[in-house]
C-alpha cells in the first residue's frame, strides 16, 4: 500500500470586473482581432481597487473547502503560489491562514511565477508523502494587473487576475499507476534565461516595477520545455500520452497550448482551455482551469491529468495526477 496526495476539493475566484479586448483600443494601438489572433484571449478579470492577492486566495480556498466538505480546522498546511503577494512580508499564505480562522498548522508562499502552482503542488505532495501533513490547501493567486505597463501592448493585454485552490488529502492507495492522487512530478529551472521574463523592480530598486517579456523567445522555449517535462513526469509514473484524459496547462497563450499538445501527440479535444476568458493569470491559471474544468463536467473521477507550466526564471515543470 502507498500513501498518495489525492484531490478532494476545488474552488476558484474571479474579480467582478471583466475587461474585454475592445477596452484596450481606446488607449493602445491594438484591436480585439489582434489580441485574439496572437493569444486566444478574449477577456480577462481585473481586481478592484484595494482587492488583494490574499483576499482572492481566501475566497478560492473557502470554495475548495466547501467542495471538499471540510473546514479550516481540518487543514494542516497552506501552500500559496504567487508572485504578487500583498506585502514584501509576511507571506500571503499566512494572511489566508488568518482569514480562514486557522490557528493550527503552517503556511508559506512559493514563488516561481507562472510555474508557481506546479511548484506548490509538488511541495504539498512532498509534505503529505513525508507525513508532515494530512491535508494541504494548495492555492494559486495573482494580481498581475498591479505590475502591468499600460503603454506596452505586447504584455498588458495578456494578463489577468484571479485565484484557484485545491485541497489535497493523504489517502492509502494500492501503489499502482491506477491509483488516485499525484503519481509523479518534474521540476526544472535555468537562471540563464532570467531576462526573457521579469519585473524591473523589487526591494533592491525600491519600486514595484513592471513586467517585461521577450515574447518570441519565451514561446520558443515554452513548447519544447513543456512537452519534455510532461513526458518526463509521465515516464516517472510509468504512463504514456495514450493514458492521458486531460492536459490542464498553464493558460498563457493558445498557440503555446496548441503547440504543446501537438508535440505530445494529443488532440485539443484532450485539453482544458480557459485562456479565452481569463487571460494569463500566472500561478492562478492551472487551479482556475482545474476548478472550471470540473464545474463544466469535463474532469471526472478517475481521469488521468497532466498539468504543466513555464514561467520567469525560467522555471517549468509538470504534475501527473489521477482525479
Amino acid at each position: 500500500m502507498t500513501r498518495r496526495a489525492v484531490v478532494v476539493g476545488t474552488g476558484h475566484y474571479l474579480p467582478k470586473r471583466v475587461v474585454e479586448n475592445a477596452e484596450f483600443e481606446a488607449s493602445l494601438e491594438t484591436s480585439d482581432e489582434w489580441i485574439r489572433s496572437r493569444s486566444g484571449i478574449e477577456r480577462r478579470h481585473f481586481a478592484a481597487e484595494g482587492e488583494t492577492t490574499s483576499e482572492m486566495a481566501t475566497a478560492a480556498a473557502l470554495a475548495a473547502l466547501k467542495d471538499a466538505g471540510l473546514d479550516a480546522k481540518d487543514i494542516d498546511a497552506i501552500v500559496l503560489a504567487t508572485s504578487t503577494a500583498d506585502l514584501t512580508f509576511p507571506s500571503a499564505a499566512t494572511m489566508v491562514q488568518a482569514n480562514l480562522g486557522m490557528t493550527n498548522g503552517f503556511a508559506f508562499d512559493v514563488q516561481a511565477v507562472c510555474a508557481g502552482f506546479v511548484y506548490a503542488l509538488t511541495n504539498a505532495n512532498a509534505l503529505i508523502l513525508s507525513g508532515q501533513a494530512e491535508r494541504v490547501l494548495v492555492i494559486g493567486s495573482e494580481t498581475f494587473s498591479r505590475i502591468m505597463d499600460w503603454t506596452d501592448r505586447s504584455t498588458c493585454v495578456l494578463f489577468g487576475d484571479g485565484a484557484g485552490a485545491l485541497v489535497l488529502e493523504a489517502q492509502t492507495q494500492s501503489g499502482s499507476k491506477d491509483d488516485r492522487g499525484i503519481l509523479a512530478t518534474d521540476l526544472n529551472s535555468d537562471g540563464r534565461y532570467k531576462d526573457l521574463l521579469y519585473v524591473d523592480g523589487g526591494v533592491a530598486t525600491q519600486n514595484t516595477g513592471h513586467l517585461r517579456m521577450q515574447g518570441n523567445q519565451v514561446f520558443r522555449h515554452a513548447v519544447e520545455k513543456l512537452a519534455k517535462t510532461a513526458n518526463t513526469a509521465l515516464e516517472r509514473a510509468e504512463l504514456t500520452t495514450a493514458d492521458v484524459d486531460w492536459i490542464v496547462p498553464h493558460q498563457a497563450n493558445i498557440r503555446i497550448i496548441q503547440g504543446t499538445a501537438k508535440k505530445m501527440g494529443l488532440s485539443m479535444d484532450n485539453v482544458v482551455v480557459t485562456v479565452q476568458d481569463h487571460g494569463n493569470t500566472s500561478a492562478a491559471s492551472i487551479p482556475l482551469a482545474l476548478s472550471v474544468g470540473k464545474a463544466r463536467g469535463q474532469i471526472k473521477p478517475g481521469d488521468l491529468i497532466v498539468t504543466e507550466a513555464i514561467g520567469g526564471g525560467l522555471a517549468w515543470g509538470a504534475v501527473v495526477l489521477r482525479w
